[in-house]
């Protein structure tokens, strides 16, 4: 049990850019915004990121195993500097409803994502492979922000 305590604290970790949402919900303004025909329904959301959370705790601790922090400074780094955009994201976009800069910070953390992705590959590659969902979903995201302030100016 002792040994499942570092990948449990990652996971956790990893979950912590969720906790902005108890804060800033969709609510009213999201639901009267004007919204492109493929925007998932509003139910996926939750399982998605409850699914690449865990992903990426997941991803982390598999780095952090291997190589700790002293051989993985950069790669872990990068995690948490993606970890930090991910939080800015939902207060810029369902908080303060500024689309445009909520765009900015989603492209930059798209950038920092694939950025740790390279280099958890270059320590393990499950740990590469555990964040190419997360990738994709943000390149998806990313569309649907830019699309959201297109149609919505």
């Amino acid at each position: 049990m002792q040994a499942l305590r570092p990948l449990v604290l990652w996971v956790l970790l990893s979950f912590v850019p969720s906790l902005t949402g108890i804060f800033f919900r969709p609510g009213a303004w999201y639901a009267a915004l004007e919204k492109p025909a493929w925007t998932p329904p509003g139910w996926v959301f939750g399982p998605v990121w409850t699914t690449l959370y865990t992903l990426m705790g997941i991803a982390a601790w598999l780095v952090w195993r291997k190589a700790g922090w002293s051989g993985a400074r950069t790669a872990l780094s990068l995690f948490l500097v993606q970890l930090a955009l991910n939080a800015a994201w939902t207060p810029l976009f369902f908080g303060v409803h500024a689309m445009l800069v909520a765009f900015v910070c989603i492209v930059l953390m798209w950038l920092a994502v694939a950025a740790t992705l390279v280099a958890f590959w270059r320590q393990t590659r499950l740990a590469g492979v555990l964040l190419v969902p997360y990738l994709a979903w943000l390149t998806l995201a990313s569309a649907l922000n830019f699309e959201l302030w297109r149609l919505n100016p």
